[in-house]
């Protein structure tokens, strides 16, 4: 993660300072500009490049070093996930100070605090599930048995949504929110908010008849 920095925010480009701005001398953009050309996400970017492919594998390598801690036989196992957790979001906001928390170049901060967020929920279930004894897996598991169809369809039908035109200009999404969620006594964010998460209630439920009626579509 340190290297990464290093190499993004250090190395020139060209003669050119780096910088972490989506610009022909961010280094992500660069590789990616000169490797896959024309077979990228959009003309200028990809989020899934190559060069930040590699802050990715940290993400990896921390998922594994929280299941040896959920496999071992420590005591107190949700307390020392939170206190991971709490450790890897304040480095990672710390470091946001210089190194900015961006998802699009996975930086080294999102990798941290990303990470630092997932292990503080993971301590809340397992404490809520293995300790206090308590059972609401279930929802996950609806998801899970059509995980591919719940996600081809959020993909498909958020394409259509762009995509139809209510009036010249106006997209469904755009009309769907703009007249259901933004309200003059709520911020924008808590708009956003909530669309997300009537979106994510629209799929789990959508998952949750499929696995009632007994439909798995596999690939």
């Amino acid at each position: 993660l340190l290297g990464y920095r290093i190499w993004l925010g250090y190395i020139p480009i060209n003669g050119l300072e780096p910088t972490f701005d989506r610009a022909p001398n961010n280094w992500a953009n660069y590789i990616d500009l000169k490797v896959l050309g024309t077979h990228m996400y959009k003309a200028d970017y990809d989020p899934e490049g190559i060069l930040s492919t590699l802050p990715s594998i940290a993400t990896s390598l921390l998922g594994i070093f929280t299941g040896f801690i959920l496999v071992s036989k420590k005591a107190n196992k949700e307390w020392i996930l939170a206190g991971l957790g709490i450790l890897m979001i304040l480095l990672g906001n710390l470091w946001d100070l210089v190194f900015p928390i961006n998802k699009a170049i996975w930086t080294s901060s999102y990798v941290l605090a990303t990470a630092g967020w997932a292990n503080l929920f993971l301590a809340a279930i397992y404490f809520l599930t293995d300790v206090q004894g308590l059972r609401f897996g279930s929802i996950f598991k609806y998801a899970g048995a059509n995980a591919i169809t719940v996600y081809f369809l959020s993909s498909f039908i958020s394409s259509l949504f762009y995509k139809i035109q209510v009036s010249p200009g106006t997209s469904l999404h755009q009309w769907v929110f703009q007249n259901l969620y933004v309200h003059e006594f709520m911020a924008m964010k808590l708009s956003s908010l909530l669309y997300g998460l009537t979106v994510i209630a629209f799929y789990l439920l959508l998952a949750y008849v499929m696995y009632r009626k007994k439909i798995f579509i596999k690939v």
